[in-house]
């Protein structure tokens, strides 16, 4: 018996399209004119059960590390095959980080193990794709705060940056709190997808963790002069944003700033690194030094660099991620092919291509321009009563009467409304979700500086970062 696409048997509705005529045995006779090829029938319904799964075909993503330890801090996570819901393939996405312990591994230890987990139990199951991408900034606010939330409770007086990546098709997801950085290059041009958390480089978090009751300054020394970067004291971290330190006090916050870009249909290469790397180069200085080579070979030779420059002064962890979209199908016409201006590192698919005038309007159709890459979304904003709205950026796609954070259901006058105490609501009234846990509350309070974890204290030599 024919059988068409995953092994179905074709009906005799289906034989009739396919144009084929039958005698008495059930043999197949000769096409019937006008009709359709069966061999066009079984494409057409393959591409069919292709577009229920999830459309198109996906970018092929390739991933390689590379490390030189000096205080053994650094973590990576490389999982370049998951599933939102298990044994659903059209739900597969990839998903890399990068921890920077200080002060011990335990936090960097602890944020491998949970975080990607605690992001993902904060977006419903059933949600379509594209769903689950504009749901994507919010959960992975919420899932940072849990992930420090329920690490404090250790007491484990260590910290670490994060730098996550999630890879879904050509959407590029990244949230991040630290100093270890994610950089784009796509269509020749280099994008940051990361924020840069060191007091040395905002003015902004300066005042917010001042106003929040913490002290920042630089080291004093003996005859008070003042060295070093800018840190917050007590504890000394140069960081204002990173999961764990609940030694520095709960005003260092663990809200990622997110970014997330469509890329074209030319891909990418992504660097993702701890500041051993970019304390020694440049964005620019690591594509070109790692131009033409495997992911593999890239983040080895980017560490090599880097060490190189600077020598071996912390750990240095570099990964190389490159997002190569699938082949298109040739042309049945003959015709010269030139490549286009956007040139990127990777030779093999940075070079465009486009077809010859010659080629009908339905040839054309199959063959589009590369379309130039899109940023989607981007939030640094460290207000969880911002972050975590309910309509912000997408309604209806999460639990009403659920904590926003930790996701334990609320029994009837548990919740509180994460816009209680706003000083200027607007519009926006107690009563209105989302909500939030006693708990959480609490950590939120914290976080704003309306409950201080210790006092301040006077400056002292302990470094943190």
């Amino acid at each position: 018996m024919l059988r068409g696409a995953r092994g179905r048997d074709l009906t005799p509705a289906d034989r009739d399209a396919a144009g084929v005529g039958w005698d008495r045995s059930g043999m197949s006779a000769t096409p019937r004119a006008g009709s359709v090829a069966l061999g066009d029938l079984l494409r057409r319904e393959a591409s069919a059960e292709r577009a229920a799964a999830g459309g198109a075909e996906r970018p092929t993503v390739a991933a390689g590390q590379a490390g030189r330890a000096k205080k053994g801090e650094d973590l990576a996570l490389l999982k370049p095959a998951c599933e939102r819901r298990p044994g659903a393939p059209s739900t597969s996405f990839s998903a890399f980080a990068l921890f920077d312990g200080h002060n011990g591994s335990a936090a960097a230890v602890y944020a491998k193990e949970h975080l990607l987990g605690n992001v993902l139990g904060c977006v419903p199951a059933d949600l379509s794709r594209d769903e689950w991408l504009a749901a994507l900034p919010r959960a992975l606010v919420a899932g940072f705060v849990k992930t420090d939330k329920d690490f404090q409770t250790k007491a484990h007086s260590s910290g670490t940056t994060v730098t996550l990546v999630i890879i879904d098709g050509s959407v590029v997801t990244v949230a991040s709190v630290g100093d270890s950085r994610c950089v784009l290059e796509a269509e020749g041009s280099i994008y940051y997808l990361s924020a840069d958390h060191r007091f040395d480089a905002s003015v902004e978090e300066v005042g917010r963790v001042t106003e929040c009751g913490g002290e920042v300054g630089r080291l004093n020394v003996v005859g008070g002069a003042e060295i070093g970067p800018l840190r917050c004291w007590p504890g000394g971290l140069c960081l204002s944003r990173s999961i764990g330190d609940q030694d520095v006090g709960e005003f260092i916050i663990p809200v990622p700033y997110v970014r997330q870009m469509k890329l074209s249909n030319s891909g990418g290469r992504l660097i993702i690194a701890s500041d051993g790397v970019w304390d020694a180069l440049t964005a620019e200085m690591a594509f070109s030094c790692a131009r033409g080579l495997s992911p593999e070979a890239a983040a080895d030779q980017i560490v090599k660099e880097a060490v190189a420059s600077k020598g071996l002064r912390d750990d240095t962890t570099c990964i190389v991620i490159d997002i190569i979209p699938p082949e298109k199908p040739k042309s049945n016409i003959e015709s010269p092919k030139t490549p286009g201006k956007g040139l990127g590192l990777l030779k093999s698919f940075f070079l465009r291509k486009t077809l010859s005038a010659s080629l009908s309007v339905a040839d054309k159709d199959n063959y589009p321009e590369p379309d130039l890459v899109e940023e989607v979304f981007e939030d640094g904003c460290p207000s969880l009563s911002r972050r975590l709205n309910s309509e912000y950026p997408v309604r209806n796609m999460f639990k009403l009467f659920a904590c926003a954070i930790c996701q334990i259901d609320l029994e009837s006058g548990q919740g509180i409304s994460i816009h209680e105490g706003l000083s200027k609501p607007g519009k926006l009234r107690p009563w209105d979700g989302p909500f939030l846990c006693h708990s959480c509350q609490e950590k939120k309070e914290a976080m704003e500086g309306k409950r201080h974890s210790r006092d301040s204290s006077s400056r002292n030599s302990g470094s943190s970062e």
